[in-house]
């Protein structure tokens, strides 16, 4: 069944269905975390429906994005939130491992990326949208960071969030290509719990020197959402981020 959410007043509609992966909580923080200059061009690797991009054009409607996805039928659903919305993604129905399918070499600014967080053979998760996208059985992290060297430009950023238990596995990887990690920010659901997800940036061909941020909390003392978790949802435009 297909379905059309406005994903905050007056804010943009997002279509997507069963067979796409739904809106997630991982993705609205990724989206809010890189910098974003005026007339970058962005690639979303694995990119499913579109959400990265349209929340990326949501904070900078300067910005250029092409969404890579290997599914055609989650690509198609990306054109049509572009169309939508009136926004400048460019939907690639491709496969990020095959490097005649991606746009032109080191022709981006930041290369972002909501990527599997389990192997396939883990049995983290079940079958179907949510299975494949997130299980890497279309993309192992090393198909990700790959594409994403082959893409950036040198100076270039790359913004990922992962699951903290493979955070390790991600740092070596990311610096054996010289993506080398400049910021970190886990993420919290209360300041009691110990981190879920990881916020990364990369910078291709960067000096080694990694900042580790203050902790990501995604409720505050008081049971409330916190300045990041809003501004990150267009909640409040003020929110700091």
């Amino acid at each position: 069944m297909e379905r059309c959410e406005q994903l905050w007043p007056n804010g943009p509609r997002y279509l997507w269905d069963e067979h796409c992966f739904p809106p997630s909580t991982d993705s609205f923080l990724l989206a809010a975390y890189p910098p974003l200059k005026r007339g970058a061009k962005v690639c979303d690797l694995g990119a499913g429906a579109g959400l990265l991009g349209v929340l990326l054009l949501s904070r900078e409607p300067s910005l250029s994005v092409v969404g890579i996805e290997k599914e055609e039928h989650a690509c198609a659903m990306m054109q049509r939130n572009a169309v939508e919305n009136h926004l400048n993604l460019t939907a690639v129905h491709g496969d990020l491992r095959n490097k005649d399918a991606l746009p032109q070499r080191q022709s981006f600014d930041l290369v972002i990326t909501n990527p599997p967080y389990f192997a396939a053979s883990s049995g983290a998760v079940a079958d179907g949208a949510r299975g494949i996208e997130r299980t890497e059985s279309t993309a192992a992290l090393t198909d990700l960071l790959d594409a994403a060297d082959y893409l950036l430009r040198f100076g270039g950023e790359l913004a990922i969030v992962y699951k903290t238990e493979r955070l390790a596995e991600l740092l070596y990887e990311a610096t054996a290509r010289k993506l080398i990690p400049k910021r970190l920010r886990l993420v919290h659901a209360h300041a009691e719990a110990a981190p879920s997800m990881a916020l990364l940036l990369c910078k291709k061909g960067g000096h080694h020197g990694l900042i580790v941020e203050p902790p990501l909390l995604m409720k505050t003392a008081d049971g409330r959402e916190s300045d990041y978790v809003k501004a990150a949802y267009f909640r409040e435009k003020e929110g700091t981020l």
